[in-house]
């Protein structure tokens, strides 16, 4: 790891535009919910996009409006003592986490979109346990990896059989299954109450501001737009053609989109605001290398796993370059490591 050598060194690191299939009313619905997956775990999402759409539509056209909304919410949605013995020190702080292989799922599928910061929330959890997954990657437009489900949001997480969603939700009985003790013992000291307190508040505040962060800052001009729709469509299951209508279509639909949601979320600059919400996570960390202390903890993977999609963005280089996140996203980087995704 980089720390580790350093201190080494010191004693002796969305649509097929959805322009077409328009026939049809009841597409325009499906195209819809499934484009909302890419931006939010929450409803409110869904009745804000639908009423901003509508108003950006030309002349109000019903359905235009359809082709603007499908979208923009595709990707709004797209849119962490320097001899041997304190080197051994180190390498021991910032090892991961051993999961029992009794506990470790024999057969695990995540039903996700490759861009999705909450997707890549559960990515982030599973890569630093080392638990060996599957990914299907859903086309948003047909959902037809899905349409055994009721539930037509991703994340979807089968784990031996069972199916979890929300992403909140499956990290919490992810880690049930994997750390059952630790799950279950009850807290007998103040300082341990607290730090649960403590993990609970930041994950809270990554799934509602910090993720509102983004798609204001990959889609604020024409150039960054395209770039982050050449990200979600390289990664996405999209056909061939469907990755162009996709990214020049979508890529101009969100840099409008993005002007609302600055309206939304009261953002004046959105840099500015990108760089104080990397400032406060920092400052939050109190000079600990993690939240967690010499580990990271949920709340850890929760900031690393939705900054991971923009970190080599313009928008994620421009964070990194410009506060004091880059040193603790590095840690979290080397220490997740590989994914343990299965790739077949």
């Amino acid at each position: 790891m980089r720390r580790a050598s350093t201190l080494a060194a010191a004693s002796t690191s969305l649509s097929r535009a959805m322009l077409a299939s328009s026939e049809h009313h009841h597409q325009y619905n499906r195209l819809f919910q499934a484009a909302s997956l890419y931006a939010t775990d929450a409803g409110s999402s869904r009745r804000w996009f639908s009423t901003s759409m509508r108003s950006m539509s030309p002349g109000g056209s019903p359905s235009a409006a359809k082709v603007f909304l499908s979208l923009g919410c595709l990707a709004a949605s797209v849119a962490a003592g320097a001899g041997a013995s304190s080197l051994l020190v180190e390498e021991e702080a910032y090892a991961k986490e051993p999961v029992s292989s009794d506990l470790v799922p024999k057969e695990v599928v995540l039903y996700q979109y490759e861009a999705c910061p909450f997707c890549n929330k559960v990515k982030a959890f599973l890569d630093y346990y080392d638990v060996p997954y599957k990914v299907v990657e859903v086309n948003p437009l047909s959902k037809n990896e899905i349409k055994w489900s009721d539930y037509k949001k991703v994340p979807i997480l089968i784990v031996d059989g069972e199916v979890l969603q929300d992403s909140s939700a499956i990290i919490d009985q992810m880690r049930n299954k994997i750390s059952p003790a630790s799950s279950t013992s009850v807290a007998s000291s103040t300082s341990l109450l607290d730090d649960d307190d403590e993990e609970k508040k930041w994950r809270r505040w990554v799934d509602d501001h910090l993720v509102h962060m983004l798609s204001p800052n990959i889609y604020r001009n024409t150039s960054e737009a395209l770039e982050s729709f050449d990200y979600i469509t390289s990664n996405g299951n999209f056909s061939f053609s469907e990755k162009y209508t996709v990214k020049y279509a979508g890529a101009a639909a969100m840099y409008f989109v993005s002007k609302k949601l600055k309206k939304k979320y009261k953002i004046t600059d959105e840099r500015a605001a990108l760089y104080e919400a990397a400032e406060t996570w920092v400052n939050a960390l109190d000079g600990r290398e993690f939240l967690g202390g010499t580990k990271p903890n949920l709340a850890d993977l929760a900031v690393f796993g939705v900054l991971r999609p923009i970190r080599y963005l313009r928008a994620g280089k421009d964070m990194v370059e410009h506060t004091r996140i880059g040193e603790w996203y590095t840690r979290m980087e080397d220490l997740v490591g590989e994914s343990s995704r299965i790739r077949t």
